[in-house]
């Protein structure tokens, strides 16, 4: 199959399963054009109109209007009145049905049906307006993708007969060809959309705006009204254009697509690939030019089914690239001139036999025996064409791939590299790379993630010591490539040996961390460490030690790389450590604590201190060396006292105090409650800070309760629990309970005497 039928096959190969079948007949396209009849009378022409309008095949909606309504308005695009009106009962039917191709399956029902009607009208000839001859009807397919509420917007197809076409006798062009009724998703649309021109005019072709008209109501009056389903007449323009799904679709493109579809303005041919299964509304305008002068503009809209297709026989083999629109398959090699191929066409249950077929030096070479591999050798380099026949003999469904084998010279890479295996200095690379293609693409891989070069003899540094594979990867003017890799063993010593500290002053005992920032080393280089006490350490790069007793040491370090370089360097005196202070202190008083008694005195008894910082209990703290607090809360405290030494460590100690809660109470042994003011009640006094279950009772010397409380500080006033009836003179037996601060049960008893 040439590439021109297949591609028409596949343009009609079967729809998307849209429920086509269950819409409403709708209209789906029309144009409208225009033909010079003559001139019955002076100032007089008459014109032959033709409207071609398309809608579903299938469904429950009504049948093409008979009569149709036409309007012609007088006037320009914004401001006309109506000339004459046309009720049209007769049209040509036509039923579309696609053609089926052969070796596809799943082939819908789906069809387009065309009512083609004609009038003919006598117009006065305008010299500065316009006619406008108007059609107009709803609805449209509710599944319709590309334009908002699909369903509820119907469609004006109209044309402008203008004073320059009317002062010409002019002949508006007319379309060739109805779009296809199916179109394939993903795979390349091509067609002719052109139209033909009575009088020979240069024909400009674009994507435009579909228009609306009338609306979705379908009863009476409304229906044959502007917001009607038939407007009669149609209504006037300016018309209003359909509200396209912005942005993904516009006027402009109305399928999208990849590559967008789009419409060439000189030959009307509609290419590009639609990616999205759909409906799609579409219009096409072609404008009509003589001596540079417009003189008319034709406008068909259509709707775009995209169907997924499904081919059943499709040419096909493994190469490094296809062109889609030529159906042709580059295999490239770059030095091998035994290329082999391999069948990748589909569905495979039908490749019934199979020809490889190449020309080689004006020499046809044919394979007929493997179907599914196939290998030849080419004589030398250069550009071989050749086919991949399937089904060819077979007289059913064919299909024909076309094969390019590119033999490109061989291309070899190669470098070298140098440095200086001991100095930490950059890498020098040279490109040593040939091939008769001319290479001119270097890409370096330097081992580490992101460092790359292009240039053809870099050099770079590494910051780390280590084995690295070096890639070096080129390409031709052919883009033939090599890569080969080599690798680098990177391990210089470092320039200088840097630790830290520089110095250091503290105490005993010192544990010091050396940090090596020399660089570049890593674990596989020998490091030896002297840290000036007799003790060493070997290959740590960065240790810590222990210095126990006071004293100046000198540090060295001496660096070996895995190739043998060598450095060393010495510390003098870089460690240099004190005696360690020894915190001490006494307390004045440091026992018998009480809350009477809670003022003390510290005394300082540390060795080689410089510095004190006292810690008084939780609050208070004190920088004096011999202190002196008082402890206003009771209770257990820890003192603590950090000294510093003049080198800047330090030593603690820590002692706990114990200030005792203490409470007194004393009772009185007789009482005159007569009311004179002196001595008239019974109470105890005393400290009782923190006390609890406080309980006081008196009793008659008969074992009668006559008075009890809780609390310490009521007082008894002679009168059996304090309510009015006088108790006699006599001796009377008093009880008073307690718990003190640290839970000690206390208990007083004595003799009260009541003397009135």
């Amino acid at each position: 199959m040439d590439r021109n039928a297949k591609l028409l096959y596949w343009a009609l190969l079967t729809l998307f399963l849209l429920p086509l079948q269950a819409e409403a007949r709708h209209i789906i396209g029309g144009d409208i054009t225009y033909t010079y009849l003559g001139e019955p009378s002076p100032g007089m022409k008459r014109w032959r109109f033709t409207m071609h309008i398309y809608r579903d095949c299938y469904g429950n909606g009504a049948n093409f209007d008979s009569p149709a309504s036409f309007a012609i308005y007088q006037g320009t695009e914004n401001v006309n009145s109506l000339h004459s009106t046309y009720s049209i009962n007769n049209y040509d039917y036509t039923k579309l049905i696609p053609d089926t191709p052969q070796c596809v399956t799943n082939i819908p029902l789906v069809c387009v049906e065309e009512a083609v009607y004609n009038f003919e009208a006598t117009l006065p000839v305008l010299t500065n307006q316009s006619y406008f001859i108007v059609y107009q009807r709803c609805c449209r397919n509710n599944t319709i993708t590309n334009i908002i509420n699909p369903g509820d917007v119907g469609a004006t197809y109209q044309i402008e007969l203008t004073p320059e076409a009317m002062a010409t006798n002019n002949n508006s062009p007319v379309f060739t060809n109805f779009p296809p009724i199916i179109i394939c998703n993903n795979l390349p649309l091509v067609f002719n959309h052109s139209a033909t021109d009575a009088d020979g005019d240069i024909l400009v072709y674009s994507f435009c705006n579909a228009l609306a008209g009338g609306g979705n109501i379908t009863f009476t009056p409304d229906l044959y009204s502007c917001i009607g389903a038939q407007p009669t007449p149609p209504c006037a323009p300016p018309f209003d254009n359909v509200p396209y799904a912005l942005p993904t679709y516009s006027p402009q493109s109305p399928v999208g697509g990849d590559p967008q579809v789009t419409i060439n303005p000189v030959t009307g041919v509609i290419t590009g690939t639609p990616e999205i299964v759909g409906q799609f509304v579409v219009a096409v305008c072609v404008q009509e030019y003589r001596n540079g002068q417009l003189l008319s503009t034709v406008q068909r809209e259509f709707q775009f089914n995209v169907a997924d297709c499904t081919p059943d026989i499709d040419a096909k083999l493994a190469s490094d690239s296809l062109t889609i629109n030529l159906e042709e398959y580059t295999i490239k090699s770059c030095g091998e001139k035994t290329i082999f191929l391999e069948n990748k066409t589909t569905v495979a249950s039908n490749v019934k036999d199979v020809e490889w077929r190449f020309d080689i030096n004006g020499t046809t070479v044919s394979d007929k025996v493997n179907k599914w591999f196939t290998a030849f050798t080419f004589p030398d380099t250069g550009i071989y064409n050749g086919l991949l026949l399937i089904n060819q003999d077979d007289g059913g469904c064919s299909d024909t791939a076309f094969i390019r084998v590119q033999i490109y010279p061989e291309i070899h890479a190669d470098f070298t590299f140098d440095y200086d295996t001991c100095v930490a200095g950059p890498v020098l690379f040279t490109d040593q790379s040939y091939g008769e293609g001319g290479i001119n693409q270097w890409k370096w891989s330097f081992g580490i993630p992101g460092a790359n070069s292009t240039t053809q003899n870099p050099s770079f540094q590494y910051a780390e010591p280590g084995n690295y594979p070096i890639t070096l990867k080129v390409a031709d003017g052919n883009q033939c490539s090599d890569d080969t890799t080599a690798i680098i063993a990177w391990y210089p010593v470092p320039p200088v040996i840097i630790i830290k500290p520089s110095s250091f002053l503290g105490c005993a005992p010192a544990d010091i961390f050396f940090d090596n920032l020399s660089t570049p080393i890593d674990d596989t280089y020998k490091i030896v460490w002297y840290f000036g006490d007799g003790d060493s350490t070997n290959n740590v790069i960065s240790p810590t030690h222990l210095y126990d007793e006071q004293g100046v040491y000198d540090v060295r370090v001496e660096i070996t790389s895995p190739l043998g370089c060598y450095i060393d360097a010495d510390f003098p005196n870089l460690i240099r450590v004190e005696p360690s202070p020894i915190a001490a202190f006494d307390c004045d008083p440091e026992t018998d604590l009480t809350n009477f008694n809670n003022t003390v005195t510290f005394i300082d008894q540390s060795i080689g201190a410089a510095h004190w910082n006292w810690q008084l209990g939780p609050n208070h703290t004190s920088l004096e060396q011999n202190p002196t607090h008082t402890f206003l809360d009771t209770g257990k405290v820890t003192v603590r006292l950090i000294v510093t030494h003049p080198a800047g460590c330090k030593d603690s100690i820590s002692k706990e105090l114990d200030i005792r809660p203490e409470f007194t109470w004393y009772m009185p042994n007789a009482f005159s409650p007569n009311g004179d003011g002196v001595n008239d009640d019974f109470f105890g006094k005393g400290y009782l800070n923190g006390v609890t279950n406080f309980n006081m009772t008196i009793w008659n010397r008969w074992g009668e309760l006559v008075y009890s409380s809780t609390n310490p500080n009521d007082k008894w006033n002679g009168e059996k629990n304090n309510a009015g009836k006088l108790s006699p003179e006599g001796v009377y037996i008093y009880v008073v309970t307690f718990t003190g601060p640290r839970g000690e049960q206390k208990e007083y008893k004595g003799f009260a005497t009541l003397v009135r």
